[in-house]
């Protein structure tokens, strides 16, 4: 019989000698290894006090962005619930009012925009499906809690502050993120 590929090695069935059979060397190679460690550079961080550096292409929390006028960018086209494979967005489109200019930036807007973060897998596909760059994965880890019904984010929730308002808090809440050319 012809083997496929030449990585596989035959297995040597020689009988162990005398030194092999107490596996003295196996330990001592063993402890070796491990006293090794004990002088290395922990791994660990102490997340409270210190955290880790992201990758610039880290996917975070959620947010649903503003323009330079402080106007939701959000049309609830619905492209980003039709784009989540974990069907973990959802929404409801309402048409604006007289008066609404400033508040909303279209004719449309979400009343109820619901992020459900236990569904979410990060994919970014909601980000890439937003043709008004509405939506994007921030730089911010979702907080741990215990309770299940705080990991539904409402629109509340997920809006950016508005920059006329408090310009501290948008450019906090931006990040580091570089802006879209549309």
């Amino acid at each position: 019989m012809q083997a496929l590929t030449s990585k596989a090695k035959p297995v040597g069935r020689k009988p162990m000698t005398f030194w092999e059979k107490l596996y003295i060397p196996a330990i001592a190679k063993g402890m070796a290894i491990t006293f090794k460690h004990i002088f290395r550079k922990k791994p660990t961080i102490n997340y409270p006090e210190k955290t880790r550096p992201f990758s610039p292409v880290f996917r975070g929390v959620q947010v649903l962005n503003r323009d330079e006028e402080g106007r939701e960018r959000c049309t609830a086209c619905g492209l980003c619930a039709v784009a989540c494979p974990a069907e973990a967005i959802t929404m409801e489109a309402a048409e604006r009012l007289p008066g609404e200019e400033n508040l909303y930036r279209e004719e449309k807007y979400a009343v109820k925009y619901e992020i459900n973060m236990l569904r979410c897998i990060f994919c970014g596909l909601c980000e890439e499906a937003c043709p008004k760059d509405a939506v994007y994965l921030s730089e911010t880890m979702v907080p741990s809690n215990y309770n299940r019904k705080t990991f539904v984010y409402s629109k509340q929730e997920l809006l950016i502050p508005n920059p006329l308002t408090d310009p501290e808090a948008f450019a906090k809440a931006k990040g580091a993120r570089p802006e879209k050319t549309l």
